[in-house]
């Protein structure tokens, strides 16, 4: 019944969420444009609902000149490749904000697995062990709250896993509002190269 729901849900409160936030849309998008040379919007292809492909939209947080299908944590410099605007953004998750504009075209959800790159060949695959890759990717979800880039890809599938077995709306909420007071901590957020844990 949720499942059937919950894209109404994630259109209104999209919507909703564009309406009152276009401000600091604004705001976010003339600093970007006036600290570095590039697009305001960085676009990158990652994989949807079975599979299929579509174009993630975020701020620009890094230079023009980045890499573009490397996730940040592998980078072996990240931190030099982040502008000053972008370290901003990318504590405060602000970055992910025009993800919103994903949600109302229907190729995110709020709540969901991350969507993964389309080259992260390991996640997709170990997803498909438990049906994630049959889902909706989202703004935040389990595997987010529990690690983000801290976990190993086998723990984050699993956790991705646990929510398409168990999705519902008190799941839902629990994973927004904590989703919340970890952005306001910064937990699991891990720029620049690291060992891939085992």
């Amino acid at each position: 019944m949720y499942k059937a729901i919950k894209r109404i849900i994630d259109f209104v409160l999209s919507l909703a969420g564009l309406i009152v936030l276009s401000p600091l849309f604004l705001i976010l998008a003339v600093w970007i444009k006036a600290t570095s040379r590039g697009p305001v919007l960085f676009r990158q292809k990652r994989v949807g609902k079975g599979k299929t492909h579509f174009e993630i939209l975020k701020f620009r947080s890094m230079y023009s000149d980045t890499p573009k299908d490397v996730p940040t944590h592998l980078l072996g410099n990240a931190d030099a490749m982040i502008t000053p605007v972008g370290h901003f953004l990318r504590k405060t998750s602000l970055d992910e904000l025009p993800q919103i504009l994903n949600i109302l075209k229907g190729e995110m959800s709020i709540v969901g697995p991350r969507p993964a790159l389309w080259n992260q060949y390991d996640l997709i695959e170990e997803r498909d062990k438990y049906g994630a890759n049959d889902l909706v990717p989202g703004l935040t979800g389990w595997a987010q709250i529990n690690g983000r880039d801290e976990l190993p890809i086998p723990v984050k599938a699993e956790l991705d896993g646990y929510y398409a077995k168990n999705i519902s709306l008190g799941l839902d909420i629990k994973i927004f509002f904590k989703t919340i007071t970890n952005v306001l901590f910064a937990k699991g957020v891990v720029e620049g190269a690291q060992e891939q844990k085992k």
